[in-house]
């Protein structure tokens, strides 16, 4: 257990809303000083009886002593997980760790309670979130051998994320009246210009491993995403199978797979794709992980057969824990896209910075991206060929103290701005989500 300090002054048994959890407890329990409590829900979590040692736990987690509190809030936790409610313990665990970042213990639970999950970053993340502070030497032997327990994975799973998102620019268009070209100014329609709107967005992932050996593992995934609005035209729907290999070798996580994908634009077809990427982990340190990934793809654009064409892309990763309540991301991207016509091929980079900080029960996160793109030729029509500057900033916050059955609301604002020496490219958005995640 962890060192819950179970000295100090006594209170009440039941705090303030934790009446009906009470009435589940034996009468002549009921007049206990909530440390005494806190032993018979040990005893009861001990014995087996579980309904008995919830109720305490629960009426406790409420309780003024922050001690007793977060004694609860993990025994409720670890009782839920020996019964598998392995969701509704992280949440547990989470909330324990917004009052108390430095709670060793509380941390590795949850980490190998993310493993069980399958997700496996966010194990990591809380590990290198221990790694952060200063631990005896036993306990950061217990982090090594937990790190390395990361490849005992959850062998099936999904996450689903829903968001309301207003939009300002809902189809990334341009707001200009008119289009430069050789034979003289053009004028935009209407129907081409930027359109404010109202969305939902939905985010979703499955998943479904089969081990072949110890360590050599087969991963299927189906991931979706929507954008959809009121005017339809501009809804935005894609999915995409993948499946591939995952394995360890040298202290590297390695994972290649093959995806095929489909987008809709407006309920049509807007294009399909064929892909192949293999992408490598690497901890450096208790407190870095570093990731790289590479795809080639091949594009078949049915709307416009020109953007048809093969698409080349690297991508490189760090994060980092500055402590058990605070880390960075830094990222950066190239990309080189050749379609059928010139015109429309491109080669571009970025580059991105993301912070995030835990402020109680709350955790706030902040992010700004800048890249460029050219294009290789310009279209017939167009006096020079395309040249972007892209800037994006982002900020946001997770909210768990309004967790409701284990998911968490969130708020994401992002500005984004594309100045580019093409009308019909340049454009500025900015969008608010509002939604729901999972609280830990």
């Amino acid at each position: 257990m962890l060192a819950l300090l179970l000295s100090g002054g006594l209170v009440d048994a039941v705090p303030a809303g934790g009446q009906a959890a009470a009435r589940t407890i034996p009468a002549a329990h009921r007049q206990m000083t909530s440390r005494q409590l806190l032993a018979l829900a040990e005893r009861a979590r001990a014995s087996g009886e579980r309904q008995i040692a919830e109720s305490a736990y629960v009426a406790l987690s409420g309780d003024p002593d922050a001690d007793v509190r977060a004694a609860a809030l993990f025994g409720h936790a670890m009782l839920l997980s020996r019964v598998d409610q392995h969701a509704k313990a992280a949440t547990l665990l989470r909330r324990l760790l917004d009052e108390r970042p430095g709670a060793t213990r509380a941390r590795l639970e949850l980490a190998g309670i993310l493993v069980h999950l399958g997700d496996e970053r966010a194990a990591a993340r809380e590990l290198r979130s221990v790694s952060a502070g200063k631990l005896p030497p036993d306990v950061a032997r217990l982090v090594e051998r937990w790190s390395e327990a990361l490849r005992a994975r959850k062998p099936s799973g999904f996450s689903l994320e829903f968001a309301l998102a207003p939009d300002s620019n809902i189809n990334r268009a341009t707001r200009s009246d008119g289009l430069d070209t050789v034979l003289g100014d053009f004028d935009i329609v209407e129907e081409a210009k930027a359109t404010s709107g109202v969305g939902v967005a939905l985010r979703g992932r499955a998943y479904r491993r089969v081990a072949l050996n110890d360590d050599f593992k087969l991963l299927a995934q189906l991931t979706t995403s929507a954008d959809l609005y009121r005017k339809s035209d501009f809804n935005l729907v894609s999915a995409e199978a993948s499946i591939g290999p995952e394995f360890t070798a040298a202290d590297i996580r390695f994972h290649a797979d093959v995806g095929v994908g489909q987008s809709w634009f407006g309920g049509k077809p807007l294009a399909r794709s064929f892909r192949f990427s293999t992408s490598a982990r690497r901890s450096f340190g208790a407190r870095t992980a570093v990731s790289v990934r590479g795809t080639v793809a091949k594009i078949d654009h049915r709307i416009n057969p020109l953007l048809s064409g093969r698409q080349a892309s690297l991508s490189l990763s760090a994060e980092r824990a500055l402590s058990s309540r605070n880390g960075v991301v830094a990222s950066g991207a190239i990309d080189r896209f050749k379609a059928r016509d010139a015109g429309y091929s491109t080669a571009s980079w970025r580059a991105g910075l993301q912070f995030w900080q835990d402020i109680g029960r709350t955790t706030v996160f902040a992010g700004i991206e800048s890249g460029r793109l050219e294009g290789d030729e310009r279209l017939a029509l167009l006096p020079e060929a395309r040249k972007d500057r892209l800037s994006r900033l982002s900020v946001g916050g997770v909210f768990r103290s309004l967790t409701f059955r284990g998911l968490a609301p969130f708020v994401r604002l992002s500005r984004e701005k594309n100045r580019s020496n093409v009308a019909f490219y340049d454009y500025a958005r900015t969008r608010t989500e509002f939604g729901f995640n999972r609280a830990f």
